[in-house]
């Protein structure tokens, strides 16, 4: 089993291939990768010391996604389990993007990438919004090289 604490990546999510997840072709189809990304994305901002619900009571935002890019490496089969873990890969302004890996949880195998860009978004004025200097100061130290 691959151990992904020296990678300073966090891990995120655990998951299992089921045959309910193949298409036609005997493998994971790939509407089922952006649920387990999508939730996984979800544990990423708690597991960095930012958690949604904070950003709304003490910044009055929180975030939307803008884009996600899902990158198929290898495939999955039936009875495979994996491990998605993930990192900060660009800060900006307005926005940030992470990178998630989906890992073979007994390989190591890398199966597929995610990258999703996130934008800070006022429910108020329903615009997008500075990213707040706090969430800045917590995500830097999780930042990754490209």
């Amino acid at each position: 089993m691959p151990d992904l604490r020296q990678s300073g990546r966090p891990e995120l999510l655990r998951g299992v291939v089921h045959p309910w997840h193949h298409d036609i072709f005997g493998h994971m189809n790939v509407r089922h990768y952006a649920p387990f990304f999508d939730d996984a994305s979800f544990f990423l901002y708690t597991t960095l010391n930012i958690p949604i619900s904070w950003m709304m009571e003490e910044h009055g935002v929180h975030i939307v996604s803008a884009k996600a890019e899902t990158n198929f490496i290898q495939e999955l089969k039936a009875g495979d389990s994996f491990i998605i873990d993930g990192a900060a890969r660009r800060l900006g302004g307005k926005s940030m993007t992470f990178h998630l890996r989906m890992i073979h949880a007994e390989t190591g195998a890398l199966h597929a990438t995610y990258d999703l860009t996130e934008v800070f978004f006022d429910p108020k004025t329903r615009k997008s919004a500075p990213m707040p200097e706090a969430v800045r100061t917590r995500l830097t130290p999780h930042l990754i090289a490209d």
